[in-house]
């Protein structure tokens, strides 16, 4: 059985790709290369790649995930379903694609690290500790256990722990609220401390070798004397911010950290000590600046949000349930509200990552953005045509292939009952084009029953250990008053995202008008 549906790349309202479906083209592109050994002059580099061998795999790239499980009605016969992936686009996009990884810091160049120009030919590239993991989280989700990308998995390389930004699923923009800033910005000072260098040089180097694992925050000077005689302590430079969120955080691009480190300084975390034509105390008020000369410190807010110096008393959290407003009623009630916060569901799937258990949230909101734009197309009359069935239903196959086929990669916990009418469902051959509709409206129906079941599961065993799990109850009660209606202790003077100036802006997005099309 197999399925293959076409569509084009999903684009943003500023003509770039969605975040999920970048990383996935990169995915793809890596596990349809060899990653094999190279020689440099002297050196020997294992896990590597020409920049001719990524833009001729580009050209034609195709990935195929397949799943093979026993007939329910017939264990003796092995049933196989095909999910195939196919990417096609011309050598000059292909080489604007390979620029994009660079500059999102999925790979690098082996001998210099600061090369940000992906060349046509010539150079030899690796996977960053960033590529790796967003490679890893790939792999783990769709079954890949090829030798040549486990070697890579289970290197010494693979180090990072990433930041999983929130966006919204229709328009792919980062969440922005201040408690999901105050979060991110906890792993971007260090959850250990400040990340401190013993001089100034140091910490103000280009070198990207502390920004390896996403734990250790952004480098700081434990102290810096600048042009007004005074001397400031764990400063950093606005050039460290970028550098710490692309690589230590799923942003793809530069003017998403700049957005991230202008909301530092909107909520109060940061403050600019010295701008970029090194004039000092210019004032919290001023743009970020992403350069080199800009220098930031961490406020007395920051150190307090970050756990550097003590918190203020918060209300108790574990008789009440009552932080950022959570209902204290039932663990369904409190899981539905960590499902529509954005900063609740940034710490639920951490706690979750650890807990070896994240598959659940990522089920549960895959198929609520699937079973979503199901109904949304529904009404519209979009199954009228026979590509938009197909389209779905391939989809529909990627989910099962990944979370509830039997021996699944993700495999979730349903009951059996269920599990065998969901692969009775999957395995039926489609005879035309009319029962390919009513197998949809099965699948869907069933992927509701699932979605449910897993809730269920989330709520009554997940939430109340994420609730009581002392590294993540302090930050719960930090957000009590704000959500529950009282006073804050910080309210920023801004209402709304703040406007990002042209000069920390990069590369332009249109960069992306013609993407290349994807075949699903």
């Amino acid at each position: 059985m197999h399925q293959t549906a076409s569509r084009l790349l999903r684009k943003t309202e500023d003509e770039r790709p969605f975040t999920k479906d970048f990383m996935d083209l990169f995915s793809t592109s890596m596990v349809s290369l060899k990653l094999d050994s190279h020689r440099v002059r002297f050196t020997r580099y294992d896990h590597t790649f020409t920049s001719e061998e990524a833009i001729n795999n580009l050209g034609s790239l195709k990935f195929s995930q397949s799943n093979r499980m026993p007939d329910p009605k017939d264990p003796s016969r092995i049933v196989t379903t095909t999910t195939t992936t196919t990417f096609s686009m011309a050598k000059e996009m292909a080489q604007s694609v390979c620029q994009r990884f660079v500059d999102a810091r999925f790979i690098e160049s082996v001998d210099d690290k600061a090369l940000s120009i992906f060349p046509l030919k010539g150079s030899l590239f690796q996977l960053t500790p960033k590529g790796i993991n967003i490679l890893q989280r790939f792999c783990q989700r769709n079954g890949i256990t090829a030798r040549h990308v486990m070697d890579v998995l289970e290197s010494p390389r693979n180090t990072m722990q990433l930041v999983n930004l929130e966006r919204d699923t229709e328009t792919d923009k980062l969440s922005h609220d201040c408690t999901t800033i105050e979060i991110i910005f906890r792993r971007f000072a260090g959850q250990d401390g400040p990340n401190i260098k013993s001089s100034i040089s140091t910490s103000d180097s280009d070198s990207l070798i502390d920004y390896t694992s996403g734990i250790v925050g952004v480098k700081v000077a434990q102290e810096r004397k600048l042009l007004d005689g005074k001397i400031y302590s764990n400063t950093f430079i606005g050039k460290a911010s970028v550098d710490w969120l692309v690589n230590c955080s799923t942003t793809v691009e530069r003017r998403e950290t700049c957005l991230i480190s202008e909301l530092f300084l909107k909520y109060g975390l940061i403050t600019m000590i010295q701008d970029d034509k090194q004039i000092p105390n210019v004032g919290t008020n001023a743009h970020f600046q992403p350069s080199k000369y800009a220098i930031y410190g961490i406020t007395e807010r920051g150190q307090r949000v970050c756990g550097w110096i003590a918190r203020e008393k918060t209300r108790e959290l574990a008789t009440t349930y009552g932080s950022r407003g959570m209902p204290r009623d039932t663990s369904n009630a409190r899981l539905t509200h960590i499902l529509q916060d954005p900063a609740l569901r940034l710490l639920f799937r951490e706690f979750l990552q650890y807990s070896l258990c994240e598959e659940n949230l990522s089920f549960y909101l895959d198929v609520s953005e699937f079973t979503t734009n199901y109904h949304k197309a529904e009404k519209m009359g979009t199954f009228n045509e026979v590509d938009s069935v197909r389209g779905t239903l391939a989809a529909a196959y990627g989910l099962y292939n990944a979370f509830l086929a039997p021996g699944s990669p993700c495999e979730l916990n349903i009951d059996h009952t269920l599990r065998n009418s969901l692969a009775s469902r999957m395995t039926k051959a489609i005879e035309d084009d009319e029962s390919m509709f009513n197998g949809l409206q099965e699948v869907v129906h069933l992927f509701e029953l699932a979605q449910t079941s897993v809730f269920k599961l989330m709520s009554s065993d997940s939430v109340p250990k994420f609730l009581r799990d002392p590294k993540y109850s302090v930050i719960l009660q930090e957000h009590d008053v704000d959500i529950m209606g009282g006073p804050r202790s910080y309210s920023p003077t801004q209402a709304g995202p703040p406007s990002i100036p042209e000069h920390i802006m990069s590369r332009s997005a249109r960069a992306w008008q013609s993407p290349p099309q994807a075949l699903i």
